[in-house]
């Protein structure tokens, strides 16, 4: 057997306390609506065991529920719809990505195309000779007036 140290506290010197006056109301351990009974068990051990009630005893009425609202069934039965929606789109957009590459890069070679047309008869133009090949060239001057807003034009031309 082990052996145990005997521990010595010391005693209180003050007065003792007393208990209160009125003696305060004993609450039970189980609460009185809980159904326990003595029970005999399979193996003839009886023991205090929570039960069922009986069916000849009334079952106690539950509080009457509020129904689901109608915005949450709506809810719920949109939420997959919706999710289904956006992962349809997404694989479109998977499927569509490729083409719209291809499409912005035949966009960028119109643009090239455009840029190239444009700039050509500017490149042609500088490119020329003027006057030094021993051709003449000719000069017409036009002078035009007109008198009044329906007035006839009148005019002269130069050569040089």
């Amino acid at each position: 057997m082990p052996h145990h140290p005997v521990i010595h506290h010391p005693t209180p010197t003050g007065p003792t306390p007393t208990p209160p006056a009125v003696p305060m109301p004993l609450r039970p351990a189980i609460p009185p609506t809980a159904d326990i009974r003595l029970v005999t068990l399979p193996d003839g051990t009886r023991t205090l065991a929570y039960t069922h009630p009986t069916p000849t005893e009334p079952a106690p009425n539950p509080a009457p529920t509020a129904g689901i609202p109608g915005w949450a069934k709506t809810t719920a039965l949109l939420a997959p719809t919706v999710g289904g929606g956006i992962g349809a789109a997404g694989i479109g957009i998977s499927y569509a990505a490729p083409g719209v590459l291809a499409m912005a890069e035949a966009l960028w070679a119109l643009v090239a195309l455009l840029a190239a047309g444009a700039a050509l008869p500017l490149l042609a133009r500088t490119g020329r000779p003027r006057g030094r090949t021993g051709t003449t060239t000719t000069h017409i001057t036009q002078h035009v007036t007109a008198t009044g807003l329906f007035g006839r034009a009148t005019g002269t031309i130069h050569h040089r």
